[in-house]
């Protein structure tokens, strides 16, 4: 196994409402808790090579200045935009601007749910797009970006 200096960094971001994953809504987005994810994510990175770091807000424009300061620091992003990927345009731009790449995940088949949700500003920068998985679509999400930074 590499040391953690020689791991590649992803960050996976999470952004508004997630942090109330295991109450919110649970026949939708499970039981499972954001930190039980992050921990997953952590562990699952570890055993991929990867330095995982985990990040949730509410605020769009924090989620921004997290994926500015990803430039030339991480290998790549999974972002959970949440309702961010339908109404934001400030994010897909500090995407474009950080040059790494990044892979759109959600919960939920959103294909699957109201018609608003069908739409995302996020997916034609996206090296890939999951959603409907729940909690293992981190994990895919983790297996994915480790193949993309191959």
């Amino acid at each position: 196994m590499k040391t953690l200096s020689t791991r590649k960094n992803v960050l996976v971001l999470n952004g508004p409402n997630l942090n109330m994953l295991g109450t919110r809504e649970p026949a939708i987005y499970g039981s499972t808790t954001l930190a039980d994810i992050e921990a997953a994510c952590v562990s699952h990175g570890a055993a991929l090579d990867l330095a995982v770091t985990c990040r949730q807000s509410n605020l769009e424009g924090e989620l921004v200045t997290w994926i500015q300061e990803a430039r030339g620091v991480q290998a790549g992003i999974i972002l959970n935009a949440g309702a961010y990927t339908h109404t934001s345009i400030a994010i897909p731009d500090a995407l474009t601007a950080a040059e790494v790449p990044f892979i759109e995940l959600h919960l939920s088949n959103v294909f699957a749910r109201e018609e608003f949700r069908h739409h995302s500003w996020l997916s034609p920068l996206a090296k890939g797009v999951i959603c409907g998985f729940g909690a293992k679509g981190y994990s895919l999400a983790l297996d994915a970006m480790a193949d993309i930074l191959d």
